[in-house]
């Protein structure tokens, strides 16, 4: 059965009027029957990077020649001397903490919207974490709340060196966690300015961003630390795994001596560094594959109502492990989120909420800076479009933004 929906106010490229089935949610055909593509993909390289570890009998050695190529090409890759492979990106944002020193009585700004982990990550050094809002176009840290945090909260601004005991740098805001997330750029410039002038370190989260650039620098370069993830859903993926990055000598072997049980306690695995290498070596080509594909899936979008793409004003080049997008369904016939994913997610589309935030966070785990209307408008309405469509043909990023269209038309029709 099919039903006419005018859609003269969503304007190119669906016209002025479309026929459309039933939504799949309701027992109609899906837009894209095949479903999301799988990741990590199968690919030659990897094939034969694991052939030959199992070869040569280094995928199951303590140490071999992987990790140490890893962390040379990582090394290269992000202009920085130093490299710390590790167990997971969640342990890396705690290992680049303990790299900085930050520890009990400490406190660490964190954004009120960001990934669970970094919030247990300051807990797990017995720092307590500070939240500050986001910025409203693009729901990653922003300079002016950050600096209204700073000014309002750092009762006793701490130095990166010089301090005449250690009490002196307990019990002051000493450090930043930024992460940039779906597709948004932190303004690390002006970010950096904030850091430099308060004296706090830098831990830069790029886990969702491998390779994105930031006005004119790689991400994760401006900050003291920065830090990269290799789970299974990643850019990167060794279905486990992470590292840290610093350009600092003392830094890294705070690092080193802390992860030394007798032996390495957070290691990356040879057999997961040995399948990293290759896709590290077609990163650059496929951020840019999935930049044009975001590009033309959010120009498809572009007046779709509801569906809002998160927007940068830092200059430079973002990376999607996912794709933001604001939800509304005040204009979707008061549709929850809820509601649009099943939809969206029946018609064969990739699509879920985004991380739940901490502006519910209680004050004996963390302080709060502002109301954090921004984090929990990020937290109630974000939706992510997972990456792995994002290297699929022009073709089925088209069939995409019809699939979302046709929901948002559906509903529209309905209210």
């Amino acid at each position: 059965m099919w039903q006419k929906v005018g859609l003269a106010a969503l304007g190119p490229p669906y016209g002025l009027s479309i026929s459309m089935p039933h939504l799949a949610i309701n027992g109609g055909k899906p837009t894209l029957p095949e479903g999301p593509p799988s990741w990590p993909r199968a690919e030659d390289a990897v094939r034969e990077a694991l052939l030959a570890a199992l070869a040569d009998g280094s995928w199951g050695r303590y140490r071999g020649p992987h990790v140490e190529r890893l962390a040379a090409a990582l090394a290269e890759f992000h202009q920085t001397p130093f490299v710390l492979p590790c167990c997971s990106g969640t342990f890396a944002v705690e290992l680049a903490l303990r790299c900085l020193g930050i520890g009990v009585g400490d406190e660490v700004l964190l954004a009120g919207y960001d990934y669970p982990g970094n919030f247990r990550a300051i807990e797990a050094v017995g720092a307590r974490p500070v939240l500050v809002d986001v910025a409203h176009d693009n729901w990653n840290l922003d300079a002016e709340p950050l600096r209204r945090a700073l000014s309002e909260g750092n009762r006793q601004p701490a130095t990166r060196a010089g301090a005449t005991s250690e009490k002196e740098l307990r019990g002051a805001i000493r450090a930043l966690i930024v992460s940039h997330l779906h597709g948004g750029l932190a303004p690390m410039r002006e970010l950096m300015q904030l850091a430099d002038e308060f004296k706090l370190l830098v831990v830069e989260d790029i886990c969702q961003c491998p390779g994105a650039m930031v006005d004119g620098r790689p991400a994760g370069t401006w900050g003291d630390c920065g830090v990269l993830s290799f789970g299974g859903s990643k850019l990167l993926s060794a279905g486990r795994g992470g590292a840290v990055f610093t350009r600092h000598a003392d830094a890294f072997q705070r690092g080193k001596i802390f992860c030394e049980h007798g032996n390495h306690a957070f290691p990356l695995s040879e057999l997961q560094a040995a399948v990293l290498l290759p896709q590290l070596a077609r990163l650059a080509e496929r951020n840019a594959a999935r930049l044009a594909a975001a590009e033309r899936l959010m120009l498809r979008l572009r007046d779709v109502p509801g569906l809002t793409p998160l927007v940068n004003r830092a200059a430079g080049s973002p990376v999607y492990y996912k794709l933001g997008l604001k939800y509304d369904g005040q204009v979707l016939g008061g549709r929850s989120r809820a509601d649009f994913i099943a939809a969206a997610q029946a018609e064969g589309v990739a699509i879920d909420a985004g991380f739940r935030g901490f502006a519910l966070r209680g004050p004996r785990r963390c302080r709060i800076v502002g109301d954090l209307a921004e984090s929990r408008r990020a937290a109630e309405t974000c939706l992510v479009l997972h990456h792995p469509v994002l290297l699929e043909p022009a073709e089925t990023i088209d069939r995409v933004g019809d699939a979302l269209a046709r929901v948002a038309a559906a509903w529209v029709a309905s209210g």
